[in-house]
């Protein structure tokens, strides 16, 4: 039985927390957060023994394999180190860090020792997505030429997930005083994973990132000066060009990904709210030589999910995907992508 520990109790960790409940050999023996009144109800909703303000007490006094970390994106170097510098295996939300550096820092902290490392791009959990994925890699399809991946949210323009003038938990999301990266940070790192993941790693990108400054420009002690929407041209290291873009402007869509890889011998593409309801299939387009070009829709079996890849991985011992040298990888373009929105230059990466 795998012992685990959940740290930070806000909305990510009851999706934490239902997909590890859900498997037989996993048990949530321990929770952390320093805003007590909600670690107590998360620990009574869950049935959870031990509870702590302090992760370093939780460390010292709690028996626990693994460590999944739900913090805020500037807690999650903190975590991590001290969860491997004290033998846990761990499981992060992405993005991995909030810089380049400090993702480097712990992914080279991940190379000291044999402890399984995860960052949970949740929608690698879609499996018609894992196969498009394997087709592209395989060759079948030829070379890649041209990708387009696109991620849209709305909720700048609706209230499908509460209204952002009012809820905490979105205005934070508008303010870098607060942490915020933007939609860079929140989704970019999202789609700019799941672009490059079948295709392979970018060599240069050239970014314009926008904040809308007629939604307001401030909201009591947040000032909405994160970025809304962003824009990238990129050229991949085997010569394929492509865009990739995220917006919160995206009225129509809840939470659309949508991605098409164009090759020399045929096509595919996928696009999905959720990646396991809807993205349970993908579609190719590969009959080059007919004058009436269609697309075929392949329906797929399930695949293992980030946190089922997490408990097999230790289990075994072999460290599947995504792991910290992955999260690294995808914090190294997102620092790009600053870089290159402020000198309006492109950037090598």
């Amino acid at each position: 039985m795998i012992k685990l520990a959940i740290v930070g109790t806000g909305d990510m960790a009851h999706e934490h927390a239902k997909a590890f409940n859900k498997m037989d050999d996993v048990k949530i023996v321990a929770a952390c957060d320093v805003k007590k009144h909600q670690l107590v109800d998360f620990v009574n909703t869950y049935n959870i023994e031990y509870s702590n303000t302090s992760f370093d007490e939780l460390l010292s006094s709690c028996e626990v394999d693994a460590i999944s970390n739900t913090t805020p994106d500037s807690f999650h170097k903190e975590i991590a180190i001290k969860s491997l510098r004290n033998n846990k295996h761990i499981f992060s939300e992405k993005p991995l860090a909030t810089n380049y550096a400090d993702a480097l820092e712990m992914y080279e902290e991940t190379t000291k020792k044999k402890l399984i490392n995860m960052v949970n791009f949740s929608y690698r959990n879609s499996s018609g997505y894992q196969y498009l994925a394997k087709i592209v890699q395989s060759g079948e399809l030829g070379s890649v030429k041209h990708v387009e991946a696109v991620y849209y949210l709305s909720w700048l323009t609706s209230k499908n997930q509460g209204d952002w003038r009012v809820d905490d938990h979105l205005k934070w999301r508008l303010s870098t005083e607060h942490g915020s990266l933007g939609v860079l940070g929140d989704t970019g790192v999202h789609i700019i994973d799941f672009a490059t993941y079948p295709v392979g790693r970018l060599k240069k990108i050239n970014t314009l990132l926008k904040t809308f400054k007629d939604k307001g420009e401030k909201l009591g002690e947040y000032v909405l000066d994160a970025n809304d929407t962003f824009v990238s041209m990129v050229e991949f290291e085997h010569g394929a060009v492509g865009t990739i873009t995220s917006t919160r402007f995206g009225t129509g869509y809840r939470n659309r990904l949508d991605l098409k890889i164009f090759c020399d011998k045929g096509a595919v593409r996928i696009n999905f709210d959720d990646p396991v309801s809807e993205g349970n299939y993908y579609e190719i387009a590969r009959d080059i030589d007919s004058k009436d070009m269609y697309w075929e829709k392949i329906a797929t079996s399930s695949t293992p999910s980030n946190f089922e890849r997490f408990i097999k991985s230790i289990k075994t011992g072999q460290n599947d995907q995504p792991d910290f040298k992955r999260g690294a990888e995808i914090q190294k373009v997102l620092d790009s992508c600053f870089e290159s929105a402020k000198t309006n230059t492109w950037i090598n990466i």
